[in-house]
């Protein structure tokens, strides 16, 4: 990432949560292997806008199995150790349609494929680096979008005010490490998202900072001091990743990792949330929140739920 800034060289690259396995490949609109499309920028062609028909089935694990994960996390934050953790699920599902199918049929800002492997459908940004500046978008806080005042709901309640408060404040202070005159320019601003479910909303903020003149030629070595980004960790990163491993009991691989697209000028990463897996010729669709001290166990063990669907 560094040498291919420093020669305004476009690449594409992905990183697992776990930063133990990574894809990069320079000139992605080359290639048709791994497909992607990154607010607009692909490397497929724009296939007309038309729906299959298909089926689709969750098969998530039962409410006992989530209350003993969410128990591990809430006695963590009893004792300390973490304010906010990302506790995530991995559900089995049955559908008729294939991965790259999915891939072409999503209609969201963020877009990866790669065959045999995961298709990914983020409505998240992480971090953008252009001009100069660097903005991180975290999203937390959802609703569904037709429940009576659903706006007012999630913007009043005070677990979401907690949850998004504590994700700000930390990506302000991450930020902070690699830029100056960080500011939060839009704070809880409300993004209406379509999914076959039907609408819903979430919460997002927008932070801003200034780069170092130089920091083209230090694409990897800044952007690796972002990481695990802090709105599928939790804070503080290094005692919550270690409260993640104990509920969790596996790892997340390319789930919440981390891609982006360079093409020359502008780095644009988003976080790896939407996401279904093909392992064993099974398919899995991982989804999660974040758990705060003041998180109801059927409410969180709901909203992972609600998050398993198709942007179509």
């Amino acid at each position: 990432m560094d040498e291919s800034g420093a020669k305004r060289k476009p690449f594409l690259f992905a990183l697992d949560f776990e930063m133990e396995e990574a894809l990069f490949l320079e000139n992605p609109l080359q290639q048709q292997m791994v497909l992607f499309n990154v607010q607009g920028c692909s490397n497929t062609p724009l296939l007309k806008d038309v729906i299959p028909t298909y089926h689709f089935e969750a098969f998530p694990e039962d409410y006992e199995t989530y209350r003993s994960r969410f128990n591990v996390v809430m006695n963590g934050l009893m004792r300390g150790y973490s304010y906010l953790t990302n506790l995530t699920i991995r559900t089995p599902i049955s559908m008729s349609i294939t991965l790259l199918d999915i891939f072409h049929s999503a209609r969201t800002p963020y877009k990866l494929y790669i065959p045999e492997k995961f298709v990914c459908f983020s409505p998240e940004c992480f971090v953008r680096m252009e001009d100069g500046k660097i903005r991180t978008f975290p999203m937390k806080g959802t609703i569904d979008a037709l429940l009576p005042n659903a706006q007012n709901t999630i913007l009043n309640d005070p677990k979401e005010q907690a949850e998004h408060n504590t994700i700000v404040d930390l990506l302000r202070n991450d930020l902070s490490s690699i830029a100056s005159d960080v500011t939060v320019n839009r704070f809880r601003y409300i993004e209406k998202l379509q999914t076959h479910k039907g609408p819903i909303l979430q919460v997002s903020s927008e932070i801003e900072g200034t780069l170092p003149s130089t920091y083209l030629s230090h694409l990897g070595s800044l952007f690796f001091k972002l990481l695990p980004a802090g709105s599928i960790s939790g804070a503080p990163k290094a005692a919550t990743l270690t409260l993640i491993r104990e509920a969790e009991k596996e790892k997340r691989g390319y789930y919440t990792g981390i891609a982006g697209y360079f093409d020359g000028c502008k780095l644009d990463t988003f976080v790896l949330i939407r996401f279904i897996e093909k392992y064993n010729s099974r398919y899995y669709f991982r989804s999660g929140g974040g758990i705060t001290a003041q998180s109801d166990c059927c409410k969180e063990y709901n909203e992972a739920l609600k998050k398993i669907y198709l942007p179509l």
